[in-house]
């Protein structure tokens, strides 16, 4: 072979520097695309999470709805490849700015115009058809830049897609929402994204767009730019109108967790009082000016016995700790809460510390902020007392917390004559999920009894006392019983009677981690309300 006849040959193998680079700059454009459009995805379910509490139901939402929409995306981009380079910087200008600003927009509808499932729909489906469309756009730009066959091609753009994709879902619980919040986060996201889409095209493909094309994306990119920077410079302005308008009480805290949205208000009570309330994601979780009736009801009825060490799963803002601790014979209480946040909200804001008590700086108190669920699996110690004060099984994230596994784990940290107690909602609101916790309890041979107490924030809220072998279960209030304002002896032997409409429901299916029956009949019920 001669050399005339070698050169040919070494031509189409070996790629100039310039087409090295250019092809370099697509697949990094891939890569911060990909990660962009997963933080997009993520960030709407984190939201719906946030927002309505159901996780799972969320997820499948968006998920299957952008997925759908990638597809229609996909093929709507086939007509657009001749003009590949300046549709590509089109569409991601758009989607730079309704993905930046969709977490915001989603918590507008949420929080002022109760539109949110059409608005995250909606939301949904216009990402997808975005992101669907960049693929295609980018597969003809890399293939004018190298003559490469298809399987080549196809191999390098879903290489670096994907390993976007693992970035941008690692990046996004980590780095975005610790750092910037969820609002901030998706603005800096849309940021990034405009500008690996349009610095790809105004460098490597700059030929391909003509002078008023360029001048036009150079406009758009502008305006898109200056949106995103004002809403960023805003974000913490808008959420705390945002947040305001969900409650009807002024504002005095609110911090975002790992975990969830933690919020305080106050305000003052038509009789005078001062009214604080705490709410998680949302859920009112106690009201200053009635929380003593049902903290009263959870606690004592199952302090008659033998108390010297006292489990409480939940109740991290210490208000059933402070009932445990009014017992000079508690000689030890563990408390596990699984959100730092909160615990350290009761131990250290005065309007919770003072409803508390101070009952956190006790030295007979040992706080444990984890999952309960995993902490019982790893206890060894065994308790007098245990008391289940937890957020209602509304959600797949508190499901897990009414299984039979669960109370499993409960009966397993109790001694030989404990007695333990759960809230279990409300027999009126959601007779179902109430009735399905005993059936849950007795599916495991615990001896339970119901009773519930009327609490005006919440409205009737029940409870269900419980204790293993044939001890009786019947809620009794100690003898020596601290002074209380809303429960004695009449009262409580009253509270285990059910009006007819609200009678004990048979045939109940028990609820367990794999089949979380109880979450069915909490949604199904509190939708009516």
């Amino acid at each position: 072979m001669t050399t005339t006849e070698a050169a040919p040959a070494q031509d189409e193998t070996t790629e100039a520097p310039r087409g090295r680079t250019a092809r370099f700059a697509v697949l990094v454009a891939v890569f911060v695309c990909a990660a962009c459009g997963l933080v997009y995805e993520l960030a709407l379910v984190a939201l719906g999470s946030y927002l309505i509490g159901d996780t799972i139901g969320q997820a499948s939402i968006v998920l299957s709805l952008m997925v759908f929409a990638m597809g229609i995306g996909a093929l709507a981009a086939k007509p657009l490849q001749p003009w590949a380079a300046a549709a590509f910087a089109s569409i991601e200008l758009l989607l730079a700015l309704l993905g930046g600003l969709s977490v915001l927009a989603l918590y507008a509808a949420f929080a002022w115009l109760s539109l949110y499932l059409p608005a995250l729909i909606a939301t949904a489906l216009v990402l997808g058809l975005l992101i669907g469309a960049e693929i295609p756009l980018l597969m003809v730009l890399l293939q004018r830049i190298r003559r490469q066959d298809a399987g080549s091609a196809v191999a390098d753009l879903f290489a670096a897609d994907y390993v976007g994709g693992l970035v941008g879902g690692l990046a996004f619980p980590f780095l975005l929402l610790p750092l910037f919040g969820q609002v901030q986060g998706a603005l800096l996201v849309g940021m990034l994204n405009a500008a690996a889409g349009l610095g790809l095209v105004l460098t490597v493909f700059r030929r391909e767009l003509s002078k008023r094309a360029r001048l036009l994306l150079i406009g758009a990119s502008t305006l898109v730019g200056g949106l995103l920077l004002g809403a960023y410079a805003y974000a913490d302005d808008f959420e705390v109108t945002a947040r305001q308008a969900l409650y009807a009480h002024p504002v005095v805290h609110a911090e975002r967790s790992p975990y969830q949205d933690v919020v305080l208000t106050e305000s003052v009570s038509l009789s005078g009082a001062k009214d604080t309330r705490m709410y998680l994601n949302g859920d009112l979780q106690f009201s200053s000016v009635d929380e003593y009736r049902y903290h009263e009801a959870l606690v004592h009825p199952a302090m008659n016995g033998p108390r010297g060490r006292v489990l409480v799963l939940g109740g991290g803002d210490g208000l059933a700790l402070r009932e445990v601790l009014r017992y000079p014979d508690v000689r030890e209480v563990t408390l596990v809460d699984l959100d730092p946040a909160v615990l350290e909200l009761a131990r250290a804001d005065p309007r919770v510390s003072s409803l508390n008590r101070n009952a956190f700086d006790d030295p007979r108190v040992r706080a444990v902020a984890g999952d309960a669920f995993s902490w019982l699996r790893e206890n060894r110690e065994r308790y007098d007392v245990v008391l289940v004060d937890m957020p209602d099984a509304d959600s797949t994230a508190t499901a897990k917390l009414y299984s039979a596994e669960f109370y499993g784990l409960v009966a397993q940290a109790m001694s030989d004559h404990a007695r333990a107690v759960v809230q279990a909602g409300s027999p009126y609101f959601a007779p179902k999920a109430f009735w399905c916790v005993e059936a849950t309890l007795r599916s495991l041979g615990l001896r339970t009894t119901p009773y519930e107490v009327s609490v005006p924030a919440f409205g009737e809220w029940g409870f269900h006392l419980f204790t293993q072998g044939e001890e009786p279960s019947e809620p009794r209030l100690p003898q020596d019983v601290p002074p209380l304002r809303s429960l004695d002896a009449e009262t409580l032997r009253a509270a285990q009677t059910f009006p007819p409409d609200r009678a004990r429901l048979p045939d109940l299916t028990p609820s367990t981690l794999m089949h979380p029956t109880i979450l069915d009949y909490a949604q199904g019920e509190w939708a009516n309300y």
